[in-house]
């Protein structure tokens, strides 16, 4: 066999072992707990090695609050050290420890625009000695996306792209097609009221706007608590088990 040859199979090899590689992350997946919205992505879950998109909706496309927190909830699921980049001057860190991401598992980075934010963003995902970077952006063009994307796959950190935006009118840029596996907008609704004086559990409209292979769909939830873990309602998950009871019966 030539030397030609040999050097061709050799590049062959990497290139099956680096697929092989991606793949295995692309089956790794960070389970949300949540049945409902668990059956609805491909694997059981947001898949770790891969770029997801958060934004907040109705008022929420603005100041993001909602946006952030379950960011927030989902970075600190991932167990090890977390990267946030920000450029914005609204961000009140200690907050993030109320879902689940605490002071010693998070470290912040303040850019000096979205330019420096996002090349920050990609050169964490590439380092690999993280679990999950988090940028707040508003720009996240189809190319830039791309190279959030191949950086998670390279060392299996997950990527998260909190959308904000300061106008509503920019807003509509969430609709542009990205590479991101899933995108994702919630939008805080009123809480259930309290049997006694005081403000119950925070709601959100949670909506799955883009899947990659999979469908979109939306769901009522309680907010990320000091786990980060979100929740369906008692009340809905009660009336869920009682429609699943009346489907039995009637196959029966």
């Amino acid at each position: 066999m030539s030397v030609a040859s040999t050097a061709t199979l050799t590049d062959l090899r990497q290139q099956i072992e680096g697929i092989e590689r991606v793949y295995r992350r692309a089956r790794t997946v960070l389970p949300f707990d949540v049945l409902a919205i668990d059956a609805k992505l491909p694997g059981g879950g947001l898949a770790l090695g891969a770029l997801h998109e958060i934004a907040g909706g109705g008022a929420g496309a603005v100041d993001g609050a909602a946006a952030v927190a379950l960011a927030g909830g989902i970075a600190a699921r991932t167990g090890g050290t977390v990267l946030w980049c920000h450029y914005s001057d609204d961000l009140f860190e200690p907050a993030l420890a109320r879902f689940g991401l605490t002071s010693d598992r998070v470290m912040f980075f303040k850019a000096r625009d979205e330019r420096d934010l996002l090349s920050a963003f990609e050169e964490a995902l590439r380092h690999g000695g993280l679990t999950a970077v988090v940028g707040e952006l508003a720009g996240l063009s189809h190319l830039t996306s791309q190279r959030l994307q191949l950086a998670a796959e390279q060392t299996g950190t997950m990527a998260l792209a909190v959308r904000r935006w300061r106008r509503h009118v920019d807003a509509r840029e969430y609709g542009l097609p990205t590479t991101s596996f899933t995108r994702w907008r919630v939008t805080a609704i009123p809480s259930a009221p309290l049997p006694v004086r005081g403000v119950g559990r925070a709601k959100w409209h949670l909506e799955l706007m883009r899947c990659r292979a999979g469908n979109g769909a939306d769901f009522e939830v309680e907010a990320c608590n000091a786990k980060g873990l979100i929740a369906i309602p008692a009340l809905l998950a009660d009336r869920s088990a009682e429609a699943d009871e009346r489907h039995v019966r009637a196959v029966s």
